[in-house]
C-alpha cells in the first residue's frame, strides 16, 4: 500500500504516512482544514473565511475585537473580612452569625468565639 497519494491542498505527493496536512507540515493547509481556531486570551471562536489564515486572523481579532480582561483574572476571592477585633482572616463566602448578624471567620463564626452581642435566642431552631 506504498501507492503515491497527492495532496488536496499543495499538490505534492506524498506515502500513506506523510499524506495527512500535519505529516508533511503542509503550507497551504489552512486552503482545506475547516477547524474553527480559538483566541488564546479570551477563549472565544474565531471565524475563519475559506482562504484566510487562521493565525493573522486571529491576531486581527487579539488587536481589536478581543474582550480579554487582564484585571478580570486578579479578582479577589476572599473578600468577606472577619468582624472580631484583631482577626484579619477572609473567607470566600459570607458566615454570619445567626444572633448578631455579623459576618466572622470559621474560626470565630460561634457565638462564643467572638462575644456575641446580639439576642441571647438564636434565630433559627436548626
Amino acid at each position: 500500500d506504498f501507492l503515491p497519494l497527492k495532496c488536496d491542498a499543495c499538490g505534492e505527493v506524498f506515502c500513506k504516512d506523510h499524506i495527512r496536512y500535519d505529516d508533511h507540515k503542509c503550507s497551504s493547509a489552512y486552503k482545506k482544514n475547516v477547524q474553527v481556531p480559538v483566541c488564546p486570551l479570551c477563549n472565544a471562536p474565531i471565524p475563519v473565511q475559506k482562504g484566510e489564515i487562521p493565525d493573522i486572523v486571529v491576531g486581527a481579532h487579539m488587536d481589536k475585537d478581543c474582550k480579554y480582561n487582564p484585571a478580570q483574572q486578579k479578582q479577589r476571592i476572599f473578600t468577606n473580612k472577619c468582624l472580631k477585633p484583631g482577626c484579619k482572616r477572609k473567607e470566600m463566602m459570607k458566615v454570619v452569625c445567626e444572633q448578631c448578624r455579623g459576618n466572622f471567620c470559621i474560626k470565630h463564626r460561634h457565638p462564643l468565639d467572638h462575644d456575641c452581642k446580639g439576642s441571647s435566642h438564636p434565630m433559627s431552631k436548626a
